[in-house]
């Protein structure tokens, strides 16, 4: 804590938006991604960075997506990720499914490798 007197509620925002704000700042380009269904996403252009704009329960990198990255929470009922469809194995972090932790999933030469951002 700067000031264990003086605590200062985030209540103002949501954690998203308060992620999205830290990124921005710290100098990293993010896109928001909007959810085709609730939970589910799809990513259709080519090597981009986003924002999931809600928790994760299934991504989709579309079939001509050859690399990307994807800041997300992962859902209470996270299922996973697919590339062009077809469910896929991740390498890297395991995934907390509780909601608010933030991970990046990065595709790249046909594999997604999960990272935890921060501690």
């Amino acid at each position: 804590m700067i000031n264990n007197d003086r605590i200062v509620p985030v209540t103002v925002t949501d954690l998203l938006t308060l992620y999205g704000n830290i990124l921005t700042i710290a100098g990293t380009s993010v896109e928001k991604l909007e959810a085709v269904n609730p939970g589910e996403f799809e990513v259709a252009a080519n090597n981009k960075t986003y924002i999931a704009n809600e928790p994760v329960e299934f991504l989709n990198f579309g079939e001509d997506v050859t690399a990307g990255t994807i800041y997300f929470l992962a859902a209470y009922d996270f299922a996973g990720f697919a590339i062009n469809g077809e469910a896929t194995e991740t390498a890297g972090a395991e995934v907390e499914k509780d909601g608010r932790t933030l991970y990046t999933a990065t595709l790249s030469s046909s594999t997604i490798t999960i990272a935890k951002v921060g501690f």
